[in-house]
């Protein structure tokens, strides 16, 4: 078996440029999970096939297509879009309007992340991404699916983890320092192009004050003086910021050696670099600022989520009640847990422990009903402590 394929291909039509794409997908039993994480993130996954090792199998839970990068969770839906009258009349024209609008654009997010995908050279990077575009696309919209976006951004919190779990610990840090200079970095060059925009208003109203037909001669004959004034001092500040730009670039340069030099074979066979840009966390920083849907790393992720779990939870239309309510809630409390909101997860545990157990006695005559909502149940209550536990630990400090 280990010679065979653990895919066979699926032809589908893209509705928005109508390429027929051929998809990879993975057949049954071509891996197993050992194990689940309070999340529902496979503990560890083992491949039937040794070369696949190294995939996480979210690799092939969206569909991209080739052509225009339009991508979708790769399920039945998405399969049969043809025969489903809803997406076509409802949902297709705007989305495909704005998708194309915004491919079109000189340096866009949709065509820099698409050409970007590469499943051969970084397979668990290029999960993240495809992941990235389906949030994308989910957003364009008129009436997005707050549950699938939070879904979404959840399993790319879990291909973060598993990146992270390959990394020699010392890199892992380092990385993480890195992160933070570069954010560091980002803030500084954001401050001084927000310099040299309110220098250009600053001036621009000032002229205006000096050129105004509203002030009396007397008036103007007093303020005219001033703008000959003003003009070495504010000519001083725009040659500064050119000065401080420049410097910019040159820091930028230099900030490039410094964290090869900083790797240095520490870094060899872990992957950093991703494509032309030295780290794949590089990559997510430059299009971060296009679009703050981007996120850099599982923190970033599970804060997405929360928010989108949040909105679905709160507006009723994409949650249905019982079991996938319970499971909705006790993901914002494992999920708040996770990322040090304690006081929030605390409310949802409460909240789920209270619907799951009145859902359990109002089925308790159908035990196959009421399994998932038990096993949430359980962990709900069980993480529950744990987050009783860290919240009273962080009051007592």
């Amino acid at each position: 078996m280990s010679n065979e394929s653990p895919f066979f291909l699926t032809k589908i039509e893209c509705p928005i440029c109508k390429t027929v794409n051929e998809y990879e997908t993975v057949r049954v039993g071509s891996y197993y999970e050992n194990g689940r994480d309070t999340d529902f993130c496979p503990k560890e996954i083992k491949w039937r096939y040794p070369r696949f090792q190294g995939y996480n199998p979210l690799v092939y839970f969206t569909a991209m297509c080739t052509n225009c990068y339009y991508t979708r969770e790769f399920n039945n839906s998405f399969k049969e879009w043809k025969n489903d009258n809803n997406f076509k009349m409802y949902r297709l024209k705007a989305v495909k309007e704005k998708h194309l609008e915004r491919l079109a654009e000189a340096g866009s997010v949709v065509r820099s992340i698409g050409e970007a995908i590469d499943i051969t050279r970084y397979p668990n990077e290029s999960a993240i991404l495809k992941l990235v575009l389906a949030v994308y696309d989910e957003q364009l919209a008129e009436r997005c699916s707050n549950l699938d976006l939070g879904r979404f951004y959840l399993r790319i919190a879990w291909v973060f983890r598993e990146l992270e779990k390959g990394e020699n610990p010392g890199v892992t840090l380092l990385k993480g320092l890195m992160l933070e200079i570069d954010r560091q970095f980002h803030s500084l060059t954001d401050a001084v192009e927000k310099g040299r925009e309110e220098l250009v208003a600053f001036v621009r109203h000032l002229s205006a004050q000096f050129e105004s037909d509203q002030l009396s001669g007397e008036v103007k004959a007093r303020m005219l003086p001033y703008q000959e004034k003003f003009t070495p001092d504010l000519d001083a500040l725009a040659q500064n910021l050119s000065d401080s730009e420049d410097r910019l670039k040159s820091v930028s340069e230099f900030m490039d050696e410094y964290k090869s030099v900083a790797f240095g074979n520490e870094g060899a066979g872990e992957g950093l670099s991703f494509g032309a840009y030295h780290s794949f966390t590089d990559f997510l920083l430059t299009f971060k600022r296009k679009w703050d849907g981007i996120v850099t790393n599982e923190r970033e992720s599970l804060q997405q989520a929360i928010a989108f779990y949040k909105k679905a939870f709160a507006g009723g239309r994409d949650i249905s009640p019982g079991n996938q309510q319970i499971q909705a809630s006790y993901l914002i409390a494992e999920l708040s847990r996770r990322i040090g909101a304690y006081d929030d997860a605390r409310q949802y545990f409460n909240s789920t422990i209270k619907h799951g157990q009145e859902f359990i006695y109002q089925n308790r005559q159908d035990p196959t009903r009421t399994a998932l909502a038990r096993k949430i149940l359980e962990l709900a209550i069980e993480q529950g402590k744990a987050n009783m536990k860290a919240l009273k630990s962080t009051q007592e400090g």
